[in-house]
């Protein structure tokens, strides 16, 4: 049996290989619902005083109980994110959140929500000296991941543009780790969508940038879209959503 898991793991990482991460430039043009591209002065924690940012700071000393998925529910509170109507990404990200929690924690795969409701995670941000609710929103969820002691990061996002785009897509940071966590994800959710899709790297995204675990960022699907929001909104498709994602990260443990 364990020659068979060596020979799959080698015949895996072969065919990731032949794929290889791409900047696809068509999908890049249509993830105008991620986050911006924030360069490192941007992360000052003192806007006064651009040397003082947050990788010179004291380093955080992780306190809170361990767990293998810290799962990043985009957005919340004040902050929508994509909408369409008076329908909001914020609110996709929770309920998809949710059912990933319940499905690995089913799975013994144990996992942590940063957000479990409707709010801000910048309210909850009292150390990050800006102006920019944005920013204090980002940076509070980097530093969740300095207190927290885990093994990957995996953030939920719901993307917009024409109405003709669709699918799922992830993102992932330059690591082969964070590349083998968003290839398992994104060959799942290919087969949910029924898209080929590949992942992309991605270097100005705060969380990929600045999360130091393997990380990765999946758009669940275009809220623009009408066959997209139809599957995002029903709860038994969300169920499948969360399922696949569920079914990429075991595969991404297996093969570890």
């Amino acid at each position: 049996m364990k020659h068979y898991r060596i020979l799959y793991v080698i015949a895996w990482l072969f065919l990731l290989t032949l794929c290889g991460p791409i900047s696809d430039a068509a999908d890049a043009r249509s993830l105008n619902a991620l986050q911006p591209s924030l360069a490192d002065s941007a992360l000052r924690w003192d806007e006064t005083n651009p040397d003082h940012n947050v990788n010179n700071e004291v380093p955080i000393t992780p306190y809170l109980p361990a767990t293998a998925v810290i799962i990043d529910v985009g957005h919340g509170g004040v902050d929508g994110g994509a909408s369409h109507g008076s329908l909001y990404e914020k609110d996709i990200n929770l309920e998809v959140g949710k059912r990933l929690y319940a499905l690995l924690q089913s799975r013994g795969i144990p996992a942590i929500m940063n957000r479990s409701h409707d709010y801000a995670l910048s309210d909850d941000n009292r150390w990050h000296r800006t102006s920019s609710r944005h920013l204090r929103d980002l940076s509070q969820r980097m530093g969740l991941t300095r207190e927290i002691k885990h093994v990957i990061f995996v953030s939920l996002h719901v993307n917009s543009g024409t109405p003709r785009a669709h699918g799922p897509l992830v993102l992932h940071q330059k690591s082969g780790e964070s590349y083998l966590l968003a290839s398992s994800i994104q060959s799942e959710m290919n087969n949910l969508y029924n898209t080929a899709k590949r992942p992309i790297a991605v270097k100005t995204f705060y969380v990929l940038k600045h999360v130091k675990s393997p990380a990765v960022l999946i758009e669940l699907g275009f809220i623009s879209n009408s066959e997209d929001r139809a599957r995002l909104t029903s709860p038994p498709e969300q169920t499948n959503i969360a399922r696949s994602i569920a079914d990429g990260i075991s595969q991404y443990f297996w093969i570890n």
